[in-house]
């Protein structure tokens, strides 16, 4: 059997944590698997390289940043690479070029287009376990590329996708996925398993344990995943098909994210195709927009909200200011000190009300809410940073989610 395993920064922090890593990567070869591991860049070592960068220069170039950034991996693969040979067993460890994985061009944020597996099965059939870096490829002109934070996940499971494996294991410092943030709420409960579009409702919401292109991935090759602790062994959370999951809680979990930013626009020509113009320049610049919001139209005119990452906030503004006079929009404004709360569940698509229950817990706690948007299994509101652990909460009580319940059967 195949098994892809993803060992997160906080499992290799340090030799020790390294060393027993090694061991459990070890084992699970000799139990008769192939194994494929994953590593990202040891504990804080992405954060501090960034913060160099911030001492060096204000505008570092993208292409310089991955140069910079993909090291992490690297050292990362080659200690561990060399624990594992202590313990007796064949390996190799590669880099995102090494391994074959093609990107795009697009620098710091990069997406897989292809995995060209030679090298892979050829040090497999020599009984090799493989370590490699995450969170890296290559483009067509054998530039590194990185794949964003979290981007070892995509990694991870863009590999087992492509070796046809028969389970990705996604390892990290927490138990599994949880209906909220434990750190916030000390009921939180751990899931024992969840479908693929609560997860990626999840992951896109704030949730960190997995990102988003890998769940994304999974669901597009039926892949499961497991995501569990490497400091234990117990089990986690599996992800996987929502037909294979009998039962749903109608809410399954609360996110939250602090990296939320809001821009308003105000007095923008109520005509045809003025939107498309603003949003189409900012998609140019690779910056993601994620809520939008619409005011009543007066005199020909109306006002656009809408949320970027606080990373993106300083560009989204110079693309607001450079297209400001172009299509007349009188003046604008922004605020980041907001966040989005948001609850998820699959089960919400056949239960009226649940976003009526969200608004009634914030309002039980007096917490205004500046935007809403809505999908079949995800209600998210934009609120005031600082009462962000208070909503969260409110809302995890309000559905009761510290204890474990069944809801309504899915249709498969």
């Amino acid at each position: 059997m195949l098994i892809v395993q993803k060992y997160g920064g906080s499992s290799v922090a340090n030799a020790e944590r390294i060393r027993r890593v090694a061991r459990r990567i070890v084992e699970t070869s000799r139990q008769g698997n192939d194994v494929v591991v994953v590593v990202s860049a040891m504990g804080d070592t992405t954060d501090e390289l960034i913060n160099l960068v911030g001492e060096v220069t204000e505008s570092p170039p993208e292409r310089e940043m991955d140069m910079l950034l993909s090291t992490g991996e690297q050292i990362s693969i080659a200690l561990l690479a060399m624990a594992i040979k202590d313990l007796g067993v064949k390996v190799v460890s590669l880099t995102g070029a090494q391994t074959g994985i093609l990107t795009d061009n697009v620098h710091t944020k990069a997406k897989i287009l292809k995995v060209n597996t030679n090298r892979l099965q050829a040090e497999l059939a020599e009984g090799k376990i493989i370590v490699v870096a995450g969170f890296q490829g290559v483009n067509a002109t054998n530039d590194i590329t990185t794949l964003g934070r979290g981007g070892s996940d995509t990694t991870a499971v863009a590999l087992a996708a492509a070796l046809q494996a028969s389970v990705c294991e996604i390892y990290t410092d927490v138990d599994g996925v949880f209906t909220t943030d434990p750190r916030l709420v000390s009921e939180a409960r751990k899931l024992d398993f969840i479908t693929y579009d609560e997860m990626l409702e999840l992951a896109h919401l704030g949730a960190v344990v997995l990102h988003p292109r890998s769940v994304e991935l999974a669901k597009l090759y039926n892949l499961s995943i497991h995501v569990r602790s490497s400091f234990n062994f117990n089990p986690g959370t599996v992800i996987k098909e929502v037909g294979e999951v009998e039962k749903s809680l109608i809410v399954t979990g609360v996110a939250y994210d602090l990296n939320v930013a809001k821009i308003g626009l105000f007095d923008v020509p109520d005509q045809p195709g003025i939107a498309w113009r603003i949003f189409k320049t900012l998609a140019d610049e690779n910056i993601n927009v994620d809520m939008i919001v619409q005011s009543f139209m007066r005199d020909a005119r109306n006002d656009i909200s809408f949320t970027v990452s606080k990373t993106d906030l300083k560009r989204s503004l110079a693309v607001i200011e450079h297209i400001k006079d172009k299509i007349n929009i009188k003046d604008y404004s922004f605020d980041d000190e907001v966040a989005k709360v948001s609850i998820v569940g699959a089960g919400m698509m056949s239960n009226p009300g649940v976003a009526a229950l969200m608004f009634e817990a914030l309002a039980e706690e007096n917490i205004n809410i500046e935007m809403i948007s809505t999908s079949e299994i995800k209600v998210s509101c934009v609120i005031k940073a600082k009462e962000t652990e208070k909503a969260v909460k409110s809302l995890h009580k309000k559905f009761n989610l510290a204890v474990q319940q069944t809801g309504q059967v899915i249709n498969a």
